[in-house]
């Protein structure tokens, strides 16, 4: 399996001889070497069927949506749901390499890290408890998609909805939320409505520091930071109290997730 990896990560280097890229890919090679040996080969069975997880793209703009009765379609079950193949897609790249096919072999190692983040996503919605405060998750509406591979724009997301009442929790890899939570966190203080209400303050949560928002209309906002580029956000709806908010936060494991995303 090393020599699979050490393979198949010389492809990505190509041509990359500066530093910083360098210092990059080895930092993307040692986490997809620990998880692809302690977590996917133990722990994930990267063959098993998904369901309800895995995608791995936006759809096309302009497909789906509903359809006229006439001459439009008329059922069907849809697209299946399935992570790239990590085991396969690492022996069709170390095939592609050994016949000088390096187009092929980076793809191949490119889909081998998507379905390793997919597996990881699906690890983490796992870890999750099945209800929060009373609400029970919503298993149908559980999600794990990336717009890419390498840690970048992976986003796990699981609801916890009543009539009256919801929970959810993202795990996101977002740049631009991870930004304006660093810039909160480093503003300090607070920021208040113009009626005189504190709208957003800093807080922690078992040791994290956090950002937490409330707003008439759409509730309370958790938002904790769980390492260098990796953020778990709370939301919740019709939640009495700030300190209601807080005691279904800390039903999540946060340095488990931490842990599992590889983050320090």
């Amino acid at each position: 399996m090393k020599s699979k990896i050490w393979i198949a990560f010389s492809i990505l280097l190509g041509s990359a001889t500066t530093l910083q890229a360098q210092s990059f890919l080895n930092k993307l090679k040692n986490k997809a070497e620990k998880t692809l040996e302690q977590s996917v080969d133990k722990k994930l069975g990267i063959n098993q069927p998904q369901n309800k997880t895995g995608q791995t793209s936006n759809p096309t703009p302009g497909s789906g949506g509903s359809q006229s009765s006439s001459g439009g379609n008329q059922g069907g079950a849809g697209l299946i749901s399935t992570p790239p193949d990590v085991k396969q897609n690492l022996s069709e790249a170390e095939t592609a390499y050994g016949k000088s096919s390096y187009g092929e072999a980076r793809y191949s190692v490119q889909q081998a890290m998507l379905g390793v983040e997919l597996e990881i996503g699906n690890q983490i919605l796992k870890s999750l408890p099945t209800t929060i405060s009373g609400l029970s998750y919503d298993q149908k509406q559980d999600q794990v998609t990336s717009t890419g591979w390498g840690w970048a724009g992976l986003t796990i997301q699981r609801k916890y909805p009543s009539s009256n009442k919801n929970f959810d929790v993202t795990v996101a890899n977002n740049a631009a939320w991870m930004s304006a939570v660093n810039m909160y966190l480093t503003s300090g203080g607070y920021a208040q409505q113009s009626g005189g209400q504190q709208n957003w303050k800093q807080t922690r949560i078992k040791g994290y520091r956090a950002i937490i928002e409330y707003s008439e209309s759409s509730g309370y906002k958790l938002s904790v930071p769980v390492g260098q580029s990796s953020l778990v956000v709370f939301e919740g709806r019709s939640f009495a109290t700030e300190p209601d908010m807080m005691s279904a936060c800390n039903a999540v494991d946060l340095d488990g997730i931490k842990k599992m995303l590889g983050e320090k």
